[in-house]
């Protein structure tokens, strides 16, 4: 039964209703053994391949729904879920299990003079509100990654992702169950009313933090709005800068797996940044490597296209677009520091990469560029909790305080400070 089946729906009572019951079984699943976290998060995997083909079903309805609206096939990518994809998110789960629990962490130690032992210690923040949009994927890793963390979760998809989500949330809760733990840790917003979001944003009594993943738009709203503590996530305008130094070879490879492996992900490469002095050589080589994986339109400035002609006129803003689709930006610069400077100037501060074998220009970019994920030789596409060794991901948060980057296990906790004495008394 969706939210919406009452007679006046009220959407601030029904997210405040969710909020509380989230709030008590926060404190129950703070209390919750490693062993009864993994036993929810193995059963909730289990749940999710033995409902495979209910699952494709739901998400088929999802699809269908958004090509009927005409959205790109970037979209669709991101929302569709085969079994590959499913099989996927329960691994995640699995690999979740076998992670170091977070919770009870001793992050320091001291021993003062008057004999008092001070601890500070990680705890779970508590009730995490997550938004997102098309990918259902994100509902299994967020619920998954706040499950071990010790926290509840209020999931808020996107209203085309409806039907995947509610598959998914159902399998966690019969992990949930399997485990003795409240089904409210891990529960959803089943509206469509876009009045949710405000009401979830507001939820100052029993929400700790609001976590957005999504477009750009999403995330100001988020941020402008919100009431509750925020955890951002910006869009991923990525670059990839091939140095004078870099070997071409590889580097179109990067490239090519940085821009299209998955258009849609926000750790796609949209800006190709190149050095003047193998412009010539490499934007040839990259547009060949490019056309092997698919169709891509390059574009880029005047001097860009004199070098290669399938490159097109570079459009108002392109270099500040976060395409999420097959189009890549090309900027030709003189050397690594107008390199470095174009590339600060113009990234989302999320990933971004120097294909290069000198290591000291390397090793310049990764100070230099003040993104929450540099990398020298490497996809940008790795920007991912998975491949970090996190077993997934609740985002990339791409601002400096409390977290920053893939934001795993560790970041979704906080902590607090035990002091232990014999009674001692202060003078």
């Amino acid at each position: 039964m969706t939210a919406e089946t009452t007679t006046q729906f009220d959407a601030k009572a029904y997210v405040n209703g969710l909020a509380a019951e989230a709030k008590k079984a926060s404190r129950a699943l703070a209390a919750a053994t490693t062993e009864q976290k993994n036993t929810a998060l193995t059963k909730a995997a289990e749940a999710l391949r033995a409902n495979m083909a209910r699952l494709v079903e739901a998400n088929a309805k999802d699809v269908a729904s958004v090509k009927d609206k005409g959205k790109p096939a970037s979209f669709v990518d991101r929302l569709e879920l085969n079994e590959d994809r499913i099989n996927a998110m329960a691994d995640a789960l699995d690999q979740i299990v076998t992670l170091p629990d977070p919770v009870g962490r001793v992050l320091h130690r001291t021993e003062r003079p008057n004999g008092l032992v001070i601890e500070r210690t990680a705890t779970p923040i508590g009730v995490i509100g997550m938004i997102y949009e098309s990918r259902p994927n994100v509902g299994a890793d967020a619920g998954a990654l706040c499950l071990k963390s010790g926290n509840a979760v209020i999931l808020r998809g996107g209203s085309e992702s409806l039907n995947s989500s509610r598959v998914i949330v159902e399998c966690l809760a019969e992990g949930l169950k399997a485990a003795g733990l409240p089904a409210a840790c891990v529960t959803m917003i089943d509206t469509t009313d876009r009045e949710a979001v405000g009401a979830l944003l507001e939820c100052v009594e029993s929400v700790d933090l609001v976590i957005p993943r999504g477009g750009k738009s999403l995330v100001e709203r988020v941020r402008d709005q919100a009431k509750v503590p925020t955890l951002l996530h910006l869009d991923g305008n990525c670059h990839t800068y091939v140095h004078a130094s870099a070997d071409l070879n590889k580097a179109a490879a990067v490239l090519a797996n940085a821009k299209l492996r998955r258009t849609g992900v926000c750790g796609a490469t949209e800006s190709l940044v190149v050095d003047r002095s193998v412009a010539g050589d490499f934007l040839p080589m990259a547009l060949d490597a490019l056309e092997a994986k698919g169709a891509c339109e390059v574009r880029g400035e005047a001097d860009a296209i004199k070098l290669d002609s399938r490159i097109k006129a570079l459009a108002a803003n392109d270099f500040g677009t976060e395409f999420l689709d097959a189009v890549l930006s090309v900027k030709i610069v003189d050397g690594l520091d107008e390199g470095i400077a174009f590339v600060s100037e113009h990234s989302s501060n999320h990933t971004d990469a120097i294909l290069a074998e000198d290591a000291g220009a390397a090793e310049r970019f990764l100070n230099e560029v003040d993104s929450a994920v540099v990398m020298h030789n490497a996809s940008t596409q790795f920007s991912d909790g998975g491949e970090f060794g996190m077993g997934a991901e609740i985002g990339i948060a791409t601002g400096k305080m409390h977290a920053r980057g893939p934001v795993g296990l560790e970041q979704l906790t906080s902590f607090k400070y035990r002091v232990r004495g014999a009674g001692q008394t202060r003078p």
